[in-house]
């Protein structure tokens, strides 16, 4: 009997830990991968204003996460992606998300390396138009790691 709910206990946390237990995500799932050419495999999402939405980003690169890490950083409305990601740079203790921007995301992942996967569910804007979403990793940005959530 002991030996039987070690192995069941054993199943369940493969289960778990492999993902086939975890429960839906909340919201419409947006599956987005990010790659070793800094990248985003998503560039465009639609959403209605208020949206529940779950963005999964994958990193399905192969080089090391301290070289090549991605996340997922939605951007309020007017926020200078520029000026953010020149901010973000310097930022590395904090997950590249710079302090005095705080204000201005809307939503944001941790960082992923090779096969790493995060989640981030929130409501999409209340006022329509275009915001910019991004990979705040150095150097990332500025070569074309990102994409746009038009709420209409």
């Amino acid at each position: 009997m002991r030996i039987r709910s070690i192995g069941l206990g054993i199943v369940a946390g493969v289960l778990l830990c492999s993902g086939a237990g975890r429960a839906a995500p909340a919201g419409r799932l947006v599956e987005i991968t990010g790659n070793d050419q800094m990248k985003f495999s998503v560039l465009a999402i639609t959403a209605k204003p208020g949206e529940l939405l779950h963005v999964r980003l994958k990193s399905v690169g192969t080089l090391p996460k301290m070289a090549m890490a991605h996340n997922f950083v939605l951007l309020a409305k007017g926020t200078d992606p520029t000026a953010f990601t020149n901010a973000a740079g310097t930022a590395g203790a904090t997950g590249y998300i710079p302090a005095q921007f705080k204000a201005k995301i809307l939503a944001s992942t941790g960082l992923v390396g090779p096969g790493e996967t995060v989640d981030v569910t929130f409501k999409a804007p209340a006022a329509p138009g275009q915001y910019t979403y991004l990979c705040s990793f150095p150097g990332h940005f500025i070569a074309g790691m990102k994409g746009v959530l038009t709420v209409k």
